[in-house]
């Protein structure tokens, strides 16, 4: 690393990249955004590939799973790093190092976009010039809000017929609630888009017709036609700056000529405090854009330095900073894990402290284990380099830890703290799996355990009354992935069944049970009383247990394995035998005997207490909800909404933007099984749909007998 009195003391002095010049950045968007392609430019303009790849040709570096080359669609987050040097802005002729991660737009695969968004300091939120924000892009915004992750717009796809640049923005700062403005303009738009104008530096950027590639373009004065149009919006843009830095306010108010650094310098602190985003107009298919965007990532995006220490819990529950430092502690999280066939495990991290080092000793609190890093690389989507050590700051991937889960903190023996492990929404759909013979079988429990370790939203059930094998995600397009991995990766042959839908159980008013569980047979018997007062709580809310026993008419050793029954029992309700949600329950009385009491009696007698309840508690099944958007042409606006009516949908809204009306409704999920067939013959194919898991609604009272029936007939015949 060159020396310079400008870097931080928390720099290594052996670090090739120091973190002032590191960017981990995310790609996010709604699915068919062009999240990928962006991508692909900017690897190719970076220098790490000599060839852009094509998403329809199946041949995108970051989509190198063989599902995805197929579907034309990311599955997995594909991590890459690439160089780029800035010619002219804050950092000018220095190199820089971005970490990039591609992150899937579809929901069945929010998973990756929120353990990505965990570990990621930055993100590019790449919105269609034509559709602007889709539903998935608010899902996308939402979870970069959640994690506090600055960002920056690249308006794609303005190459297309009816793009257009101001609706975008507009769209961004009315459904999104941010204060959006352009950092350049189009020149141009559709088969037209020529340039871009540069509201900063006041210059144009157009592109060479000839070239295929984007590499040249002229820069030149602003085209006539377009300077009052600049003007107007550089001043707009100066405005909302003014109130984030106050020495450019102070020039502005003034009448002082503003420079374009300090431009640069305000708009890096505005997108730093999470209100601000520029937004930059482009077509990555066609290769213009790209190389400002690049720029921008490096001028405004932060870097590890410039975001608050990163929260760490101790035992005690306080919490503590983490600051990167090349010198501290060795503390990174595990966002990731993913079965290699040649290596094994892999664990993706995210080193916030200190160094790593291939062959040192780390620890897992969770597990209370430590183990040894064999190997120790970073990733190029399906390709790897080997290093001996990792930075702070670094994202990685280890090979030879065996017990880590996602979401596990990584460290130094003596740190104390485990860092805040990303959250995932729980899945929404099953259906059965099984081996279609005895030699699949052993096959098919590595395979699920190896998908389950990977994907923390996909779940392996088995039914304790069927002993059915049940697995479970977020969506049908989820759930044949993983079977398809399963007969690709794993050389499995199973027959799965019809997607059944994931209800939920939950009470609508309070009521009290009593359990008990006495045994007496000869020797020692079995002594369990609990008293149990369950009441509903907000939807949404979860489960929480509270002991409420004073005087010890239940001894303390034993209030634990009573906690423990309730929530086993909440496993499985008494309406149709689905998971119970949303309630708070008490235990406030019960008794023991000095002698025969133990802690199955007390956990049995903890089930019984709250099955007991649970029946007089009005116990009600809830169906799961999703939030549909449907962009079909005006034409088929009237057949749309009369087969969501159909399938129980109730409309949100409707709008028309061109030639597209945008409808959104909330659709049970049952109802919207072969759904994309369905539009598709509506529309004559011109329609498209996305759909994502919204709430839970009580299931109404006809159909309710209906489900109970086909769930006892299910068991039944097992």
């Amino acid at each position: 690393m060159a020396t310079d009195k400008n870097l931080s003391t928390a720099n290594a002095p052996n670090r090739k990249v120091p973190l002032e010049y590191t960017r981990n950045i995310g790609i996010a968007a709604h699915i068919d955004a062009g999240k990928t392609t962006t991508t692909e430019r900017i690897l190719y303009y970076a220098g790490v590939v000599h060839k852009m790849g094509e998403v329809h040709e199946g041949t995108a570096v970051t989509d190198w799973m063989e599902q995805e080359r197929e579907r034309g669609i990311t599955i997995t987050s594909a991590a890459i790093s690439c160089g780029w040097r800035t010619k002219s802005g804050l950092f000018e002729g220095i190199n820089h190092q971005i970490n990039l991660i591609d992150t899937p737009g579809h929901v069945d695969f929010t998973a990756e976009v929120e353990r990505s968004l965990r570990v990621l300091d930055g993100a590019v939120g790449v919105f269609c010039a034509v559709a602007g924000v889709q539903p998935q892009s608010e899902t996308v915004w939402r979870q970069m809000d959640k994690y506090g992750v600055p960002r920056i717009a690249f308006i794609n796809k303005m190459d297309r017929t009816g793009a257009d640049f101001f609706a975008a923005v507009e769209d961004i700062r009315v459904k999104l609630g941010k204060n959006a403005h352009p950092l350049y303009l189009n020149i141009g738009a559709e088969d037209k888009f020529d340039g871009l104008i540069d509201l900063i530096g006041m210059r144009a950027y157009i592109y060479d017709k000839s070239d295929i590639l984007g590499e040249r373009f002229t820069v030149n004065d602003i085209p006539a036609e377009y300077v009052d149009q600049a003007q107007r919006y550089r001043e707009s843009l100066i405005e909302a700056l003014a109130d984030y830095d106050d020495d450019l306010a102070e020039c502005y108010l003034g009448g002082e000529e503003i420079s374009q650094d300090m431009i640069r310098l305000a708009i890096r602190r505005a997108t730093l405090s999470l209100d601000f985003v520029g937004v930059i107009p482009g077509s990555a298919f066609k290769k213009r854009g790209v190389q400002m965007l690049l720029d921008a990532v490096v001028d405004f995006l932060p870097s590890p330095l410039d975001l608050p220490p990163t929260r760490a819990f101790l035992e005690n529950g306080d919490e503590i900073g983490i600051k990167p430092d090349d010198g501290g502690k060795m503390t990174a999280l595990g966002f990731k894990l993913m079965s290699d066939p040649y290596v094994g495990k892999l664990v993706f991290c995210r080193i916030y402290s200190g160094q790593l080092r291939k062959g040192d000793t780390v620890y897992n609190p969770r597990t209370r284990k430590t183990e040894r890093v064999s190997r120790l690389m970073i990733m190029k989507a399906d390709e790897r380099e080997d290093i001996d050590v990792a930075y702070s700051g670094d994202i990685c991937a280890i090979i030879g830890v065996r017990g880590v889960a996602t979401g596990d903190t990584l460290c130094d023996r003596s740190f104390e703290g485990i860092l805040e492990p990303p959250t995932f929404p729980e899945p929404v759909i099953s259906m059965s799996i099984e081996p279609k013979s005895k030699a699949d079988q052993e096959k098919l429990a590595f395979g699920l355990q190896s998908l389950s370790e990977e994907d923390p939203t996909f779940k392996v059930i088995t039914n304790p009354e069927t002993g059915q094998t049940i697995i479970a995600g977020m969506g049908e397009l989820h759930l044949e992935i993983i079977c398809d991995r399963l007969f690709r990766e794993f050389n499995v042959d199973a027959a799965s069944g019809r997607p059944q839908i994931a209800y939920r159980e939950t009470i609508t008013t309070a009521a009290t049970g009593e359990g008990k569980f006495i045994r007496q047979s000869g020797g020692r018997g079995q002594y369990g009383h609990a008293l149990v007062k369950i009441e509903p709580v907000k939807r949404g809310e979860g489960i929480s247990v509270l002991n409420e026993i004073v005087g010890g008419v239940i001894p303390k050793e034993y209030i634990k394995p009573t906690q423990d029954g309730i929530m086993e029992g909440a496993t499985n309700g008494v309406v149709a035998g689905y998971p119970v949600v949303d309630f708070c329950a008490r235990i406030v009385d019960g008794s023991f005997h000095e002698v025969d009491s133990s802690e199955m009696a007390f956990k049995m007698a903890g089930i019984f207490a709250f099955k007991e309840a649970m029946k007089k508690a009005g116990p009600i099944l809830l169906e799961p909800i999703m939030k549909v958007e449907v962009a079909t042409p005006e034409e088929y606006q009237g057949d749309v909404v009369g087969d969501l009516n159909r399938r129980r949908g109730q409309i949100q809204n409707m709008e028309t933007r061109g030639n597209l009306a945008n409808i959104m409704a909330f659709v049970p999920l049952e109802m919207m099984f072969g759904y994309a067939t369905d539009v598709r013959s509506l529309t004559k194919g011109r329609a498209s749909y996305s759909m994502e898991p919204s709430h839970f609604e009580q299931v109404p009272a006809n159909l309710l007998q209906k489900i109970v029936e086909t769930s006892s007939r299910g068991a039944a015949r097992s």
